[in-house]
């Protein structure tokens, strides 16, 4: 056997290779035409014919902003915001003489308050513009000229330059591939980036440019590419060369994508096609939809319904000012110092329906501070921060992979909290997406002794020996099974192992079973120069484990020439092992629509076979007549191996005569080099024709492992509350052991004894409409059944409501389901269900899925995958949650947030998701709070004064409230308060259920503490207007003036709303102490400071500390007075409801208070509140079998 990679492997005759090699007489007609209309010059790139072409520059910018428009759309964009918008105009009105302040005190915190907010955005792009300079500014070797490369950067490329990429570059644009170091002009390419696999791609040239090896070759190459227009198809490329007057077809074998990798090759030659924003892949990246918080979205609406407040009470002031200045006309009336003789136009009395007006206006400029100016910057600002806390959480590090949680985005924090249903992939999500060959049918006689997690996990719930080569297994032994040491391989069968399968009665089937699995696939060997030990790199992980599985059985797949794959064997007759070459004629690929793969091959005697393998929905229907001898026995094994939770493939063979092939042959070549759109389908046409007739050779059975701790997280999930979907592309027969076998055991999606409701088209009925090929008669069939069985699952559900059912439905039953006339009905019956699994399901109706729950239920939905197929599911949920897996960063880079492992969502939720939930909620409800107590002192001096449009306070007494005086602390408290520790938050999960309920941000909650806020500046006002009226403030016998008045009540608002906040917190920290308690301080200091300054600019503030109050003993006994009296109400309010009404958060802190937080048998009674009739999970099914709170009443009563 030959060691080491050869520079001279050839692929030119196999079909993904072949392309390109007919003359001009193939089919170009769509080239020229519309979509088709994309010229490239290549070597000529400053060419006259180029120059005029016009093409994007290879320059690629993701920021939001440029510096010539930063500032208007950035300030566009802080305007849309209807509360800033408010501000914006009253500012403007401020610099006229309605305005009852000074308009710098007006215009300076809006000026602050956006300009934060502009600052945050102009960060967050400058970090995406330094990003795009590093790509930007990559550099690749350039043909310059006379064969001479330089290197130039990335942004400079031209449409039509060569370029020589090295091994393990990106590629910097699309390229078509003209050749390589290899001989053939192959290379291998990494497409993580683009499609999430790992999996090296083997792409190749066309065989006329193959020859262009060296630098000083690329001088005098000329060739024309016409080519389709850019599009987002990474999967597709139509076009033609022009190269020595002849035309050869392109197609995407040739194509090397921007932001893919080169391996394993030493170089490539390669000239652009596409650049910028032209390449496929940014035409991917397309920006992902606009997600808001449900929270964001009902804060709007109160800030509308503030707003709606605002102007009724301005309004009812505004006709009272108007009735009372008309009435300042008749003789002897109060207002008698108005003069209202000499009254301007804001009090005449002759005009008083004017004066209303303006009036009016007055008042909304007045009352603007019902509405708190600096809410949004202050959320902003405490979710970036949550974000950071989420991103240095260690319990979500992964620390195998290096690889920490990474909130891609802060817009959702307070979301995690109220996820009612999780849309999950299985593959690679749930699973490790790391196959392992365990077993194995062949010609009706199953193979392996492995022992699969389900099956363990099912031998331990029942009770019962699992039996291992005919041995029992005792409870020792259950995890310590023979394991082998090769990766991807678990198979032990000592009947078939080393060699002893020349021995079974159908030695011969075993024989072209395991040479189908060496033989028909794609993979590359790789043999380690030094050990001779061969390796393979192969296009996924079930791929990869066949061909070890062959190898390890005695079939090892060891070179690839261009024309042939050879194998090492062992020979029946001689009982030798023998090298055998297979000249490879044709590989007809896998895709998700035809599910199989088949190689066409010529042995060394001369047989043409074709050898296929796929999935069993396809494969049984397409055995001949004479090759069903096993079709009984393999159906049985396949329906078993699915309730282990394995993945299974048919083998089946046939031999070809001549005349067949060559019929085929030319069919087949004729519809590859197609220059047309619908290339693939005319491809599917062929080999329909000549899969059939198979003989059954067997079956393949792959284990995809769990990830570490998905059955504990899933039942942490469900004790929750939450909902769990899965959706997966396994058949139907695995997806129910998925939800009966593999969860219920091991997972605990379904519980023991929970009934299913399978929705299904593979019935007899359909089965036969299929066979006779109508298409409308198998549609309207199918519509009905699916229609029919979606009835009597609901009907199902609605007569046993006490027990939990589970949903199964196959992907051709789900394209009926999501039709409009049976989507409702459909959503109604998986709703009332406790797990649903999606098997077959393909992307879109992954995402059509996810839209249907989200709408369907309004209800907050979560989408966690790992894969580019799962992007669609990620970007139509309200939360999307990326696996960084070995699938690739396509799924992280279209999610929300980003983590390591499916484990990581129980944190991410519960604890999280809990306390960004219960932070921005009351948050918002104390912003809301302090501002309506801060604006009825206002309303209320107002009406005092007769609605004459005088504030209360100093202008910059109003205008410094919301930005300094009370801001901080509401920013700690959304940023580390906790009701319940991590460690409660876990132990007790239907805490997370005051999300789900959204318990917490209720217009009741909502209103509650609006009236809180009425109550606290009705006491204010009214205790400070009394208590300084009519005695004498000063030692000598003054009274309180209007300024000693507005900055006691100024003092008593800082005071109780700070002490309100000191209530509402759980968690106190060195933090929220300074900022509550400094920013009382702060008050003072600013009194002192700002009082000092000149009489003109301080006005009404000029010294009124130092002269007024801190020298008066009734100042701060009226102080302490107002604080106590304002807080008594919530006090009480809280104290009774903690009491006797408290909220399952209250319980936990009862527990916790009490000390009962250690014992098993009171903690499982709080936590039984959790576990209804459809939870699933572990826990609930272990409390399904009894009742905690029973057992407690019992013992009580003994």
């Amino acid at each position: 056997m030959k060691t080491g990679r050869k520079k001279k492997i050839n692929f030119s005759k196999i079909y993904s290779f072949k392309c390109g090699k007919e003359s001009s007489r193939d089919d170009h007609s769509q080239i020229g035409g519309p979509g088709f209309s994309r010229v490239v010059y290549c070597n000529e790139s400053d060419g006259l014919e180029s120059s005029s072409r016009d093409y994007v520059t290879n320059y690629v910018a993701t920021t939001k902003y440029t510096a010539a428009s930063f500032l208007p759309k950035s300030l566009f964009e802080q305007f849309r915001r209807v509360a800033n918008f408010y501000f914006l105009v009253t500012g403007i009105l401020s610099f006229t003489a309605l305005a009852p302040y000074s308009a710098v005190s007006a215009i300076i915190p809006l000026i602050i308050v956006i300009g934060a907010s502009m600052v945050k955005e102009g960060i967050e792009d400058w970090r995406r513009k330094q990003q795009d300079i590093e790509v930007n500014n990559r550099k690749v070797k350039v043909h310059k000229g006379e064969g001479v490369f330089d290197l130039t950067e990335w942004k400079n490329l031209k449409v039509g330059d060569i370029v020589k990429v090295e091994k393990d570059e990106f590629f910097p644009a699309d390229l078509l591939l003209l050749s390589s170091s290899y001989e053939d002009a192959i290379c291998y390419v990494e497409t993580m980036n683009l499609d999430g696999e790992t999996n090296l791609k083997l792409k190749q040239a066309l065989e006329v440019t193959s020859d262009l090896n060296e630098d000083v070759d690329i001088k005098d190459f000329r060739a024309v590419v016409k080519c389709e227009d850019p599009n987002a198809n990474l999967y597709s490329f139509v076009g033609s060369m022009e190269f020595h007057e002849q035309q050869f077809p392109l197609s995407p074998q040739q194509l090397l994508l921007r932001d893919s990798k080169l391996r394993n090759t030493d170089h490539v030659y390669g000239a652009v096609i596409f650049t910028g924003h032209d390449t496929k892949v940014i035409q991917n990246s397309t920006d992902p939809p606009s997600k808001r918080s449900k929270i964001e979205k009902k804060m709007d609406k109160i800030i509308y319904f503030l707003f709606g407040v605002l102007v009724l009470i301005a309004f009812i002031g505004s006709v009272y000012f108007g009735v009372v200045t008309k009435n300042d006309l008749k003789g002897g009336h109060y207002r008698w110092y108005l003069q209202p003789e000499r009254a301007n136009i804001f009090f005449d009395p002759d005009r008083a329906p004017a004066a209303a007006i303006y009036h009016f206006l007055t008042a909304l400029l007045l009352y603007s501070y019902l509405i708190p100016i600096s809410l949004y910057v202050s959320i902003e600002i405490v979710k970036v921060l949550q974000s950071i806390f989420i991103n240095q959480d260690v319990n979500m590090y992964y620390e195998e992979a290096d690889k920490p949680a990474h909130a891609r985005t802060s817009n959702l924090n307070e979301e995690l909290g109220q996820v009612d249903t999780i849309l999950s992939d299985k593959t690679g999500t749930l699973t490790c997406n790391s196959m392992e060959f365990i077993k194995c049918s062949v010609a009706g006689t199953a193979y392996g002794y492995g022992v699969t997690e389900v099956e363990k996990a099912m031998a331990k719930k029942n009770g019962s020996p699992l039996k291992l080569n005919g041995e029992g297994l005792d409870d020792d032994t259950f995890g310590n099974t023979k394991k082998s040491t090769v990766k991807g391989f678990n198979f032990d069968d000592d009947r078939i192992m080393n060699g002893h399968w020349i021995t079974e009665p159908y030695s011969d089937i075993i024989q072209k079973f395991f040479r189908l699995l060496a033989i028909c696939h794609t993979a590359i060997p790789d043999i380690d120069e030094n050990t001779g030990n061969v390796t393979y790199e192969a296009e996924s992980p079930d791929e990869a484990a066949f061909v070890i599985a062959a190898r390890e059985i005695g079939f090892e797949f060891f070179k690839r020439t261009h024309t042939s794959v050879s194998v090492n064997e062992l020979d029946l007759v001689s009982g030798n092992r023998v090298e055998r070459s297979y000249q490879l004629l044709n590989i007809l690929e896998f895709n998700s629509t035809r599910k199989r793969m088949s190689v066409i091959v010529r042995d060394e005697e001369g047989k043409l076979l074709l050898l296929t393998k796929g999935a069993d929905s396809v494969m049984f229907e397409r055995l001949g007549k004479n090759g069903r001898e096993f079709e009984v026995e393999t159906r049985e094994h396949v329906n078993e191996y699915a309730d282990a939770g394995l993945r299974t493939l048919i083998l089946a063979y046939r031999e070809l005569n001549e005349e067949e092939f060559e019929e085929f042959d030319k069919k087949f070549s004729k519809a590859k080099n197609s220059v047309s759109t619908d290339r693939d389908a005319l491809i599917d046409e062929v080999t329909e024709e000549i899969e059939k007739d198979l003989i059954l050779l067997g079956a393949t059975a792959v284990e995809d492992k769990l990830q570490q701790g998905v059955p504990e997280c899933i039942d942490k999930l469900a004790q929750a509350g939450i909902k769990i979907w899965v959706l997966t592309g396994d058949k139907l027969e695995t997806a129910i052991n998925i939800g009966t076998r593999l969860y219920s055991y091991a997972c605990s999606l379904l519980r023991q004894g929970m009934k299913q409701v399978a929705i299904t088209l593979e019935n007899p009925e359909i089965t036969a409409l299929e066979k006779a090929g109508d298409k409308n008669a198998i549609a309207k069939a199918s519509k009905q059944s699916v229609l029919k069985q979606i009835n009597e699952g609901k009907s199902q559900v609605a007569a046993s409501r006490s027990e939990a059912f589970a949903l199964i439905i196959d992907g051709k039953s789900l394209a009926y389901a999501l039709e409009d006339n049976a989507k409702k009905s459909f959503l109604e019956l998986a709703m009332g269900c406790a797990s649903v699994i999606c098997c077959r399901s393909s992307p879109k109706q992954k995402a059509l899925v996810t839209r249907l729950v989200k709408e369907g239920t309004n209800r907050t939905t979560l989408a966690i995958g790992d894969g580019a197929n799962d992007v669609g599911m990620l970007q139509e949920a309200d939360i999307g949650i990326g696996i960084s897996g070995v699938e690739g960063m396509q799924a992280v880079m279209s999610s929300d947030i980003a983590i390591a492992q499916f484990r990581y969502l129980e944190r991410l939720l519960l604890v999280h998701g809990h306390w960004c939930y219960r932070r921005i909620s009351s948050m918002i409800c104390y912003f809301f709070y302090k501002n309506i107590t801060f604006g009825i002192t206002l309303f209320l001096f107002e009406a005092y004064t007769s609605f004459s449009g005088q504030p209360a306070y100093n202008d910059w007494f109003l205008s410094l409230y919301n930005v300094f005086f009370t801001s901080l602390p509401v920013i700690a408290m959304g940023v580390f308060d906790q009701d319940v520790s991590a460690r409660f938050c876990l132990k007790f999960p239907l805490l997370y259920q005051e999300g789900v309920q959204n318990l917490l941000f209720t217009w009741r909650r909502i209103i509650g503490w609006m009236l809180n806020g009425v109550c606290s500046g009705v006491i204010i006002f009214f205790f400070c207007k009394e208590a300084l009226s009519l005695p004498a403030f000063k030692k000598n016998g003054k009274i309180a003036e209007y300024q000693i008045l507005g900055a006691t009540m100024y003092t008593c608002v800082v005071w109780v709303v700070n002490c309100q906040m000191a209530l509402a917190i759980s968690y106190f920290t060195l933090i929220q102490h300074i900022v509550i308690w400094g920013g009382i301080a702060f008050w003072y200091v600013f009194l002192l400071v700002y009082g000092a300054m000149s009489p003109s600019f301080s006005t009404t503030a000029y010294k009124v500390f130092v002269e007024s109050l801190a020298p008066t003993p009734s100042f701060y006994v009226v102080t302490l007075s107002v604080v106590i009296s304002a807080l008594i109400p919530y006090y009480s309010y809280n104290a009774i409801q903690m009491r006797f009404f408290p909220m399952f958060h209250g319980m936990i802190q009862w527990i916790r208070h009490e000390g009962h937080s250690d014992d098993p048998e009171y903690c499982d009674m709080v936590r039984q509140r959790s576990i209804r009739p459809t939870t699933v999970g572990f826990t609930a099914r272990s409390l399904a079998r009894r009742n905690p709170l029973e057992d407690k009443k019992s013992a009580e009563h003994r």
